[in-house]
């Protein structure tokens, strides 16, 4: 059977102080009264059984995401109790599905992301699943076809393309994954048209991934053994709370991808956002006639151009006057004000914060 599992633990810093530690990004009502996480969720509905589909998130964030997901039941989603990046987050998952279902085939994907159409991705997901039913040992990334050359964000290299008798979507043979690269080779793999931008989400039958962990991640593998045979039994959470916290804390694409052979992709082509900044709003929030971003139910701006105002308080109005690049973020205990140019520097500040023992605004 097809799973969709959702990450959905990352806080988000970089969109601080409107996310929180006990406010994620995904949850945010950003998107006409809608989250992240709502947009992820419903993209899945035409090819997912909502008994399906399970969200991974910090145990922290498992009541909002319940309240944000009023359709999923309560036990689909599983609270981590503490980060270990998403190996770890991947393997917990494909551990429980394997062992209620030997031959669950899990699609991955994250809260944080904006993909539209969505048929783009549900057409990408289909032809994954139909050639994994023919390629068992095989793991599927999506590449989505890059608009400029991003220093921000990994690539993947594609050579071989293939046509499969049940899909739509050629599917590409994975040379080569790279990290985040400098302007100029930034600018080589846009030209070359060989690499697309790593978005994170895979398709894969959850024993494939569970093997390839035991392979090349073997620290893993008897304490995924350990949680996925205490599952649903009066020692699930200790188990969970005793052996998760040991598993090495690496990310899926060092883990396994990077290493591992029959690795393939299916490129996306569509409007895709990687929703971890301020100026990222610009990609799915409509300007105003100066490029102002405008989230807020009441503003009034003077001569203010190429900035961005964010409150989620509708009762809240934001004035502004001469303003240029610059960030407004309102909640109801804090407000950042910074130049767009500096937003990368909120890492910087609210580490700064934490020094100074303000940690009830983090």
């Amino acid at each position: 059977m097809n799973y969709a599992v959702i990450m959905a633990g990352g806080t988000g810093k970089r969109l601080w102080p409107l996310s929180r530690l006990k406010r994620p990004k995904q949850v945010l009502k950003l998107l006409n009264g809608q989250t992240l996480l709502n947009r992820c969720f419903e993209r899945l509905f035409p090819i997912f059984d909502v008994r399906n589909i399970l969200v991974l998130t910090n145990a922290g964030y498992a009541d909002l995401v319940r309240e944000n997901l009023h359709d999923l039941p309560l036990n689909n989603v599983i609270p981590e109790p503490t980060v270990r990046d998403t190996a770890g987050a991947i393997g917990l998952a494909a551990a429980i599905l394997a062992k209620f279902d030997p031959e669950a085939v899990m699609a991955v994907l994250t809260a944080d992301q904006l993909i539209e159409p969505p048929e783009v991705l549900q057409q990408a997901l289909t032809d994954a699943f139909a050639f994994i039913a023919d390629h068992p040992d095989a793991l599927i990334t999506f590449g989505v076809k890059p608009t400029f050359p991003s220093t921000q964000l990994g690539y993947i290299k594609c050579t071989d393309p293939r046509e499969h008798p049940h899909c739509r979507n050629a599917v590409y043979s994975v040379e080569a994954f790279k990290e985040k690269p400098d302007l100029a080779t930034a600018e080589l793999y846009t030209g070359s048209g060989e690499y697309v931008w790593n978005s994170g989400m895979f398709v894969w039958r959850a024993k494939t991934i569970l093997s390839n962990l035991e392979r090349f991640l073997p620290a893993a593998a008897e304490l995924l053994g350990r949680i996925a045979a205490a599952w649903d039994t009066p020692t699930q959470e200790t188990t969970l709370q005793e052996c998760f916290p040991k598993l090495p804390k690496i990310s899926i694409d060092y883990a396994v991808m990077e290493k591992a052979d029959k690795v393939y992709a299916i490129q996306l082509d569509c409007q895709w956002s990687d929703m971890g900044s301020f100026a990222a709003l610009a990609d799915v929030i409509q300007s105003d006639d100066d490029n102002n971003i405008v989230v807020a139910g009441a503003s009034e701006l003077l001569d203010c151009r190429d900035s961005v105002i964010v409150t989620e308080d509708e009762d809240h109005l934001i004035a502004a006057i001469g303003l240029e690049e610059i960030v407004i973020a309102h909640t109801p205990d804090a407000t950042l004000v910074c130049h767009i140019s500096q937003t990368e520097r909120l890492k910087t500040l609210l580490e700064s914060m934490e020094r100074r023992g303000r940690t009830k605004f983090l």
